[in-house]
């Protein structure tokens, strides 16, 4: 990192180690900066399940961002976005689920949340740079800013950053790129954090206990038949958002186990294969729709590349083969991945670069 001149930087604080060493390890590299902390979303309804407060904006959290920011000397801030959360992450994550798809609110909540409201508003502030202890890494070429993995790849959160722009890239710092999570730890520990006992969080932010849990609370279940891939029917399911394609949980049939392999909206069914013929849930190819571009430039195709349909999932090689309408693309898989999931991001990268994304439409 290059020694700034006078340069300022919002640091996205949320009480957690990741954020905590990359204000620290831009207070000690000499930038100016400013710590934020972002409230989220409340429940307001009376819900035992799902709990009162977002986990990552729970009082305890900003208690520790606030001492760490005490202990580094540099101002505090709290920025209340529980209003623009809720209709922009929480009302596209029910709309989603209301309509058979599976979404990952984390791409949605980085589009809106952090680099677009929180940005925008460290810019009005007169930042030079919006920082966040995302795992993934920027390169500055002749040609713009790359976006590349970051170096551990257990925790490489690039797969959550495709809808980023070359405007916004522009403005973003990710002290942690170079670092993997067991560096960073140490660094917490010398640095004298107050962070070391924060468990990790893995899940959705707002959901306390289980996706189903939550969904229940606003939406009503409205059962229907369960059939098999030939049309035979063999039970009912509760209602189609609280089922995914590829999921086996919870599908209480004898003789199983069974997957489910697709949901009929129209005729309200859900469409499950027995293990035996598992080969049914595997698909060669996927149609991906608002496909974002880095670079701001769509390449010439087809185009090779390494497709990643889910967080934590392989990356597998693909051809992006052709263009449909709008910015919708078709991926053929060189061997067919199982559980293609509607709803869910997929991420196309060439060797380390994140190139593109967009989301799984069928």
């Amino acid at each position: 990192m290059k020694k700034p001149k006078n340069k300022k930087v919002i640091c996205a604080m949320s009480g957690g180690v990741d954020s905590s060493v990359v204000a620290t390890l831009l207070k000690k590299a000499g930038f100016d900066i400013v710590g934020i902390f972002m409230k989220f979303w409340t429940m307001s309804k009376k819900n035992d399940l799902i709990g009162e407060r977002n986990k990552c904006c729970i009082p305890e959290a900003e208690d520790r961002a606030r001492e760490v920011a005490k202990i580094l000397n540099i101002p505090f801030y709290v920025f209340n976005f529980e209003k623009e959360f809720k209709k922009k992450v929480i009302d596209y994550f029910l709309t989603e689920y209301k309509v058979g798809k599976t979404p990952n609110p984390c791409v949605v909540c980085n589009k809106k949340i952090k680099f677009g409201l929180l940005l925008k508003k460290a810019l009005t502030l007169g930042a030079d740079f919006l920082a966040t202890g995302h795992y993934a890494r920027l390169q500055k070429r002749a040609d713009g800013i790359h976006l590349l993995r970051g170096k551990d790849k257990k925790k490489d959160q690039s797969y959550f950053l495709w809808q980023l722009n070359q405007k916004q890239l522009k403005h973003i710092l990710f002290p942690l790129g170079n670092y993997n999570k067991i560096q960073v730890r140490n660094l917490a520990k010398k640095f004298n954090l107050p962070v070391l006992d924060i468990p990790e969080s893995m899940e959705v932010c707002f959901i306390k206990t289980t996706v189903n849990d939550f969904l229940a609370q606003y939406i009503k279940p409205k059962p229907g038949p369960i059939l098999t891939i030939e049309g035979k029917k063999i039970g009912q399911h509760q209602g189609l958002p609280f089922y995914t394609i590829g999921q086996r949980k919870r599908i209480e049939l004898s003789g199983g186990p069974f997957y489910v392999v697709a949901k009929n909206l129209k005729e309200n069914t859900l469409i499950v294969t027995h293990f035996l013929n598992i080969k049914s849930l595997y698909k060669k190819s996927l149609i991906a729709q608002n496909v974002n571009w880095i670079s701001n430039k769509e390449p010439k195709l087809p185009l090779k590349i390494k497709a990643q349909i889910r967080y934590g999932h392989r990356i597998v090689s693909a051809t992006v083969t052709k263009k449909l309408k709008a910015e919708n693309f078709e991926l053929t898989f060189t061997k067919p991945q199982r559980a293609i999931t509607p709803g869910q991001s997929v991420v196309f990268y060439q060797n380390q670069e994140l190139l593109a994304g967009g989301i799984i439409a069928s």
